[in-house]
């Protein structure tokens, strides 16, 4: 805590969940813009509060190791942040900042 280092799962999440964000904004290749699919995009969902929330679609697996794809992971860290976070229009920097916060306050209070 004193060195402002996360713990090594909540650093894990944070790092998934900023390649959302930056896949979001078109920052990565395009592989990996095409394994994140927003829930946004799926007509089915259009009208429902997941898509307005900033989420994405976490696909189904049926093994154990398949759960562990980052095609599933991101996605799930990804939605279990705060709605105002997902959906801030700030810059990469800011977004960084809010969400190193976020995850610190989580792991540490």
């Amino acid at each position: 805590m004193e060195l402002h280092w996360l713990p090594v799962a909540q650093s894990i999440n944070y790092k998934l969940c900023f390649l959302v964000h930056k896949s979001s904004r078109g920052q990565l290749p395009e592989y990996i813009n095409n394994m994140l699919k927003p829930a946004a995009n799926d007509p089915s969902l259009t009208t429902l509060h997941v898509a307005a929330n900033g989420n994405y679609i976490v696909p189904r697996t049926n093994r154990r190791f398949g759960d562990r794809a980052f095609s599933v992971t991101a996605p799930k860290a990804w939605n279990s942040l705060p709605t105002d976070l997902k959906t801030a229009a700030c810059s990469t920097d800011a977004f960084k900042r809010r969400l190193k916060t976020w995850f610190f306050k989580r792991a540490y209070d």
